[in-house]
């Protein structure tokens, strides 16, 4: 008995000594790609790297710098030893993976851990930073929220796990307009935005562009051939028109002019992919017999727009080969020709300016189920489709207009008719819209990837940016989108009186976002929450302006709007907006 017991103790202790064994020679061989301020690993990216991918291989030794105090070495030497993140397709991932080489303006990547090393690579143009930039914010969490912030979480371990991501644009062309996101090429790279107005080149790559909208007015304007040649514009009422409609398209002067400009366009401004060639932001198209003619044999007015952009486009497709000439499908023109197709090299822009977004626009929804066979009808028809969406309010612009729950649904249908690329025009003018900063950084999301889940992302925007007030912004949201019901519709162009909007949600409002506003910690999160107060702010003053100018909201708002040189609505300087709200308030 003593023996068995003397046994028991030496075997539990040999046990012991054992797993302790074993978690040490298990530590030491973990991958930690930081602890305690040290590291073991090493960036590696070739000296015959693109801009963007050196780019990439920076942020990636910085990022990780700000999070845990580490700074891995960054090396150009393929055959270094030691752990590695490799960065780009060189040499050595060929050797590892037995991949073939993407091509450089293919956007996907893949990122993979090979025994002790983290490989990270796509196309050089882009694809390869967007990998960088993925395995940053998915697996060390760091969201790039807006220009001005950058959430960065601390940390001073993390292990490198099995990692095996590949992913891809659901759309290739991905382009939005928040004035607080334009022209910032930094953040546009960061949340995998790659079109804009105008191209360039930078240590991000490069930006895509489509050229113009609405610009047969720029290439034959009625200022420079009305007066010698009235026959080039349209016809309305049995009158040549001289103001702001539309060409007659059925004279061929015109259709040489467009060739001939358009031509020069592209040779003087080359780095633009697509070059629109598209009817004018109005509905006086021509009615005069020959034009009549040519849309009553191709299906209506898309039918003879369609006629005249494939003879322009096949007047440059020799010269420009890699280039394409787009068009408008678009409130007159948005139902699909008949008996003729778009060029290999046309792009038919379709609008969805007329829809209903309260509802995805496979939902059932009545309003939009004209759209969505003339969608169809478009995808069936044109060898590339490019969305023009719409996801602010143009009436106004600073309103509540929950749509959040519409866009990723919006988008995946369009993708999966045949879209090519999706513009989602929004507050372009100013900044102080409603949700701008967050919608613009859940868009750009989605036009990466559709089917995440909106809410999820939402809740890692307001997070990161609302600090300790980010619960009460949660609930502002949330009641916002309460606001959304089956049979409620709304535009594009809603205003403060819609159905939507009641005395008791703007009541509610106010009382939530006073205690995200006392919740703050600080200047920079209370001007975050007082830029959400704008909304409920502009709404009451609108339903209740004498009231509102007397009791200080308006006073509020106004100061909220000059801080930000937030607009009223689309076309409309603030100035006015402030002095026709001021008089009828002291009727």
């Amino acid at each position: 008995m003593k023996y068995k017991k003397s046994f028991l103790r030496i075997g539990g202790r040999l046990i012991y000594a054992g797993i302790l064994l074993f978690l040490t020679v298990n530590t030491q061989a973990a991958d930690w790609l930081f602890r305690n301020g040290k590291t073991d690993y090493q960036i590696v990216v070739s000296d015959d790297a693109s801009s963007s991918e050196q780019t990439a291989a920076r942020e990636l030794q910085q990022y990780i710098q700000q999070m845990s105090g580490v700074q891995l070495p960054i090396t150009s030497d393929l055959n270094k030893s030691g752990r590695s993140i490799y960065i780009g397709y060189n040499e050595r991932v060929a050797a590892l993976t037995k991949t073939q080489k993407p091509k450089a303006d293919d956007e996907s990547f893949t990122y993979r851990t090979m025994g002790h090393d983290l490989l990270i690579w796509g196309g050089s143009q882009r694809g390869t930073m967007y990998g960088v930039f993925t395995f940053l914010e998915r697996e060390l969490g760091i969201h790039w929220l807006t220009p001005e912030c950058t959430v960065v979480p601390k940390n001073m371990q993390w292990k490198l796990p099995r990692l095996d991501r590949t992913e891809r644009p659901f759309i290739g062309y991905r382009y939005s307009n928040y004035h607080v996101a334009r022209d910032v090429p930094e953040w546009s790279a960061h949340t995998r935005e790659n079109t804009k107005w105008y191209p360039t080149s930078n240590d991000y790559g490069n930006i895509e562009a489509y050229y113009g909208a609405h610009t047969m007015e720029w290439l034959v304007p009625v200022k420079e051939f009305f007066a010698t040649h009235p026959e080039y514009f349209c016809m309305r009422d049995g009158k040549r028109y001289d103001g702001y409609g539309q060409l007659c398209l059925s004279n061929p002067d015109v259709l040489e002019i467009c060739k001939t400009r358009l031509a020069q366009r592209m040779r003087e401004e080359p780095g633009y992919r697509i070059y629109s060639l598209s009817q004018n932001d109005n509905f006086r198209f021509c009615q005069c017999e020959k034009c009549a003619a040519i849309e009553q044999q191709y299906g209506g007015h898309s039918g003879i727009i369609v006629w005249f952009v494939n003879q322009v486009a096949d007047a440059v497709k020799d010269e420009f080969p890699d280039k394409y000439v787009g068009t408008f499908a678009y409130q007159y023109s948005r139902q699909p020709p008949t008996g003729i197709k778009p060029r290999e090299n046309v792009v038919i822009r379709l609008c969805s300016i007329e829809c209903c977004f309260a509802h995805p626009l496979d939902a059932g929804c009545q309003q939009n189920e004209a759209f969505m066979r003339d969608l169809k009808g478009w995808a069936e028809l044109a060898p590339h489709l490019f969305i023009w969406d719409y996801i602010v309010d143009y009436a106004q612009y600073m309103a509540p207009w929950p749509n959040f729950q519409v866009l990723g649904p919006n988008i995946r249908i369009f993708g999966e008719n045949k879209a090519i690329g999706v513009f989602e025009e929004a507050q372009y003018q100013s900044a102080g819209a409603e949700f701008d900063e967050m919608k613009a950084w859940t868009v750009n999301q989605l036009l990466w990837n559709p089917y995440q889940d909106v809410d999820s992302l939402v809740s890692i925007f307001i997070d990161g940016y609302y600090g300790k007030a980010a619960p009460r912004i949660m609930d502002y949201y949330r009641l916002c989108q309460s606001l959304v019901k089956p049979d409620v519709h709304y535009g594009i162009y809603i205003r403060e009186n819609h159905e939507i909007y009641s005395d008791e949600f703007t009541q509610k409002a106010f009382a939530i976002l006073q205690e995200a506003l006392d919740a703050a910690e600080n200047d920079e999160i209370r001007e975050r929450v007082d830029r959400v107060r704008m909304q409920p702010l502009y709404l009451q003053c609108m339903r209740h302006k004498a009231e509102s100018y007397k009791d200080g909201t308006w006073a509020d708002l106004l100061r909220l709007m000059k801080k930000y040189n937030a607009m009223h609505r689309e076309g409309q300087p603030q100035d006015k907006f402030i002095r026709e709200f001021e008089e009828e308030a002291q009727k």
